[in-house]
């Protein structure tokens, strides 16, 4: 039995998800400002309290980093992602979700098969590329040096 072009195409649509995207991207602003706003708040708490520049800007990365980790570890944190969408996935605290998630997944498993194994499988790609990036960038950079390009 042979599907004809036009049959076919109604079919994908009848399967194809709709996703609500004006609703999606308010989300993810709301969470990935929601965020940011918590971010600033550690940030001037620390500040108000006489933290230096430097001193401020690490703490404020580590307390959301283990926010977001303990957050995850409590089942609270892919409910977030779920609602915020990439405004959730997007700052560090998604990239520390990313790492714990699948931690705490395949911790069953034992330290080095499950945690050691499986700890990047989410994070690892961003990783491996990010690195990549910044060393061909760091490669161009350096040639147009060379070249007189940039000064």
């Amino acid at each position: 039995m042979e599907i004809d072009k036009k049959e076919y195409q109604e079919y994908i649509k009848t399967i194809t998800p709709v996703f609500p995207l004006w609703k999606n991207m308010l989300r993810a602003f709301v969470t990935g400002g929601a965020i940011c706003t918590l971010g600033q708040g550690i940030r001037s708490g620390l500040q108000a309290l006489g933290a230096g520049e430097e001193q401020t800007a690490v703490f404020q990365i580590l307390a959301l980093i283990l926010l977001s980790v303990v957050l995850t570890g409590l089942g609270v944190y892919p409910k977030l992602v779920q609602w915020g969408g990439a405004g959730a996935l997007v700052p560090i605290t998604g990239f520390a979700n990313s790492v714990a998630a699948p931690a705490i997944e395949n911790q069953a498993e034992g330290d080095v098969f499950g945690v050691g194994c499986k700890i990047f499988t989410i994070s690892g790609p961003v990783i491996l590329y990010g690195v990549l990036a910044s060393w061909v960038l760091g490669l161009l950079y350096w040639a147009g040096l060379r070249l007189g390009i940039f000064l």
